[in-house]
């Protein structure tokens, strides 16, 4: 059949990631779809990848992903009527440290709540299921029964047959040369080898080779970078052999050694072992080292050198595998993003455009990658959320850093397993964007993280205190930073503290019809002329798309605030509903401004003194202009640390000098773990953990920033009123914790007897109210105050109770509005 003319729908890249994109898509009805492969069928990275298949992961929404995709591969070979090598044999996961116990007991719970049966075993246990294994030094180990290994080509190609059987045409050797996207028509015509294909929407799946794709659809940069992945196959194991034969043909588990860093698996009657080295390797990142315009089926060669201590030490672990040689090395293009977590969404400015590319764990991500992909062309959004997933997480600040890339690409592949503690920053690639007090604050004793880029400080330590790397590397409250934190709550909660936020993400919205458009966006009311108002953004189904703050300058003159990480998520939302002929204007300002906030008890009376023209009396949610150090800035009356208090906003040009005034007022510095304990505190949620389309509006005890009885439709007001309605299965709880060492993670179990009722969103000690708080969501019918729960933390149960309002500090709010 030749190539079609016109599609809905153009999935670019062939391997398994495109082919499921293909399928999902036209399973849920949009057949008239086209897949393109400048090649063969999975001859990217599909063709040499390893395919394993674990549902493990520290990200729910990536478990999620990775769940869905084992449920499908189960039965996918009988639905289309294709041969499908897939072994559930298990997997065994080593820890050789308490703090790696934990996390596998963390992960465990997660994976019970998603219906996958995880277990911790004993060493005799592990010995019993894998009889080659030496267990002497390890503390942990974890067994999931849902993982094994499935042959990629044989996956992809029966996604492929799935998707010609619904209607969707799949076109091999046929490669993209060029692509333009006409806004009027709103219809891409792609320009391919084997003529040319208008369609209304593009899916960039091609890849190690995203970035060049990307480039043709709209001028995209993609943020990237192909790491040289290597494994090697084994000859034939006698005792692997063996143990087959007595096991009636069952293969031994995939075996992960995280600590070491490699999984060790049989195939066939011999071994697999591909090791995640730290002295890793990317390629085609020089001048002297291209990529080359087609590495269809290739590989590089082996670098055997760089894995030495990977192999002795898994030689060691499991004896067996040094008894047989080497038949084959495989190292081929494996491609990261800066996190290591794929992107699958809208491409960020460029419209009707989606991609579902670099993708490290491919063949395991790949099925529940085209589920999500398919919910974002055809609806607009997704079952779960997926924003640890979104293109837009990398704001404009990474377009066309390769460095930055490179050396984050090689951060991950070298901590491919590592743990993600709750007190930790990734030291590489720091410093990208700075506050105009940035040295300040460092000789303050500033411990900075990295948040969208912006570095904060996260607390301030003193003289003689840890500041190293190692020294977070646990889960546990305790730290070198624990009694910082705490004097720097204890100075907002007595007299004032000053906390520097650069990167709050502005937007001003101002024209003609610019308050009768963010009407329809919002669901509640926006303020009058002169006051400050919080707004949230339901999508069509009521569910919470974001948060911001909108102060209002003049009847269609606002500036809408909202997260640094929140930047190209939410001005993209914004431009992509600002009407073609809409006379007002959106313009993105966040860096030409910073943020000061200011707040405790005694701000006032110490910003008296400095606050030029400012009558600090005015009442919460308001704002005005004033003077300090002879510098114009804003003050806003509002306060996320939940104390009377400020936010100053200032030119970046001009901040330093104010800083200087206002710390020479006595007011002390604190920083974000000081900020996220105080906001917890008063029940303050923050985006994309408390905030997600995973709850709507009603869930999330937001009710009371929606407006169901006025005179205009917003965005989702039918949903909610359905909602309303029938009622909520779900309700937004503040819990008072009994949580000895630890404080509750996201998306931890809540227990309410022998049933899991909820999950946490986050938590924190309360340094103010004496005791730790975790917020989270539950069923509706364990809501009620005083009801007697228990939140799961690492593998233990710890009693919680609902509290009597969100807010445990201040829940009247009078020292907010003194």
């Amino acid at each position: 059949m030749a190539l079609p003319s016109t599609a809905r729908v153009v999935v670019i890249g062939g391997g398994v990631v495109g082919a499921s994109c293909v399928y999902h898509l036209a399973k849920a009805g949009w057949s008239d779809c086209v897949l393109i492969e400048k090649n063969e069928l999975t001859s990217g990275s599909t063709w040499h990848a390893a395919g394993n298949c674990p549902t493990f992961s520290g990200s729910w929404a990536v478990m999620n992903m990775q769940r869905y995709s084992t449920e499908l591969y189960r039965g996918l070979g009988d639905e289309v009527d294709y041969p499908m090598n897939y072994h559930v044999t298990g997997s065994i996961r080593l820890g050789h440290s308490k703090e790696r116990t934990e996390e596998f007991k963390r992960v465990m719970g997660m994976g019970r709540y998603q219906g996958i049966d995880m277990s911790m075993l004993t060493h005799a246990e592990a010995k019993e299921m894998y009889p080659f294994l030496e267990t002497h030094d390890l503390d942990g180990i974890l067994f999931d029964p849902t993982d094994g290994d499935i042959d990629p080509a044989q996956l992809t190609q029966a996604l492929a047959k799935g998707a010609r059987n619904l209607g969707a045409h799949v076109e091999r050797f046929c490669a993209l040369e060029g692509a333009h996207f006409d806004r009027q028509a709103q219809e891409w015509t792609l320009q391919t080898t084997k003529g040319e294909l208008k369609c209304e929407y593009v899916v960039n799946s091609a890849g190690y080779r995203a970035q060049e794709v990307g480039q043709m659809l709209g001028g995209r940069w993609v943020p990237m970078v192909s790491m040289s992945h290597q494994y090697l196959l084994t000859d034939p194991v006698p005792e692997v052999e063996e143990f087959m034969k007595n096991n009636g043909g069952k293969k031994l588990p995939l075996l992960r050694d995280v600590d070491s860093s490699y999984y060790l698996r049989q195939e066939k009657t011999g071994f697999n072992l591909g090791p995640y080295e730290r002295n890793c390797k990317a390629h085609w990142i020089s001048a002297d080292d291209p990529m080359p315009d087609d590495f269809s089926f290739q590989l590089w060669e082996d670098d055997l050198d760089r894995l030495e201590w990977y192999i002795e030490d898994a030689m060691a672990r499991v004896p067996q595998l040094g008894t047989s040689g080497v038949s084959r090395v495989i190292n081929g293009p494996i491609p990261y993003t800066p996190d290591g977590l794929p992107l699958i969404g809208p491409v960020p400015g460029v419209p009707n455009a989606f991609e579902a590319c670099v993708f490290t764990f491919g063949i395991t991500q790949g099925g529940g990658a085209g589920k999500v992909l398919a919910e974002w062309v055809i609806e607009g959004g997704t079952e779960w959320d997926m924003w640890a997933v979104d293109p837009r997480r990398f704001g404009q600040w990474v377009n066309g850093d390769q460095e930055y890339c490179n050396i984050k690409g090689m951060e991950v592949y070298g901590h491919e397993y590592a743990m993600h503690f709750p007190c930790m920053t990734w030291p590489e690639g720091r410093n990208k964007r700075l506050s105009p007090v940035h040295d300040k604050i460092v000789e303050l004793g500033g411990v900075m993280g990295d948040y969208n880029g912006w570095e904060r400080a996260n607390w301030f330590a003193k003289d003689g205190d840890d500041t190293s790397w190692e020294s977070t590397q646990t889960w546990q409250r305790q730290g070198p930073w624990e009694p910082r934190v705490k004097e720097e709550v204890e100075a907002v909660r007595d007299s004032a503290g000053i906390l520097d936020l650069p990167g709050f993400s502005r937007f001003i919205v101002e024209g003609e019809g610019a308050l009768d458009w963010l009407r329809t966006l919002v669901a509640g009311p926006i303020a009058r002329v002169g006051r400050i108002g919080l707004v949230y953004f339901p999508d069509d189904q009521g569910r919470i798309l974001t948060e911001m703050s909108i102060v209002r300058f003049a009847d269609n003159r606002f500036m809408l605030i909202t997260a640094a990480s929140a930047e190209d998520h939410d001005f993209e939302w914004l431009m992509r509903h600002r009407p073609s002929d809409a006379r007002f204007t959106i313009t993105n300002t966040t860096t030409d401004t910073n943020t000061f906030i200011v707040a405790g008890p005694k701000s006032r009376e110490l910003l008296a003194p400095i606050a030029e023209q400012a009558d600090l009396s005015q009442p919460w949610l308001t704002f005005q202009s004033a003077k300090i150090a002879g510098v114009e800035l804003h003050l806003l009356r509002v306060s996320f640390a939940g104390e009377l208090g400020w936010e100053v906003h200032v030119p970046v040009e001009s901040a330093a000098p104010v800083y200087k005034a206002i710390l020479g007022q006595g007011i002390k510095p604190f920083g974000m773990f000081a900020l996220n304990s105080m906001r917890i505190e008063k029940g303050y949620r923050a985006w994309k953990g408390d905030l997600s389309t995973d709850y709507s509006l009603l869930e999330g005890g937001l009710e009371r920033f929606v407006r169901l009885d006025n005179d205009y439709d917003f965005k989702g007001k039918q949903a909610i009123q359905l909602e309303k309605q029938r009622g909520v299965n779900k309700q937004f709880v503040s819990l008072k914790v009994d949580a000895g060492a630890y404080d509750a993670p996201y998306m931890s179990c809540v227990w309410h007897g022998d049933e899991i009722v909820g999950e946490t969103t986050s938590g924190a000690w309360g340094y103010r109210v004496g005791h730790s708080v975790a917020l989270g969501m539950v069923k509706a019918d364990v809501a009620k105050p005083g009801t007697q729960l228990e939140i799961e933390m690492y593998g233990e149960r710890y009693r919680a109770v609902v509290a009597e309002h969100d807010a445990q500090w201040d829940p009247t709010n009078q020292r907010l509005r003194a």
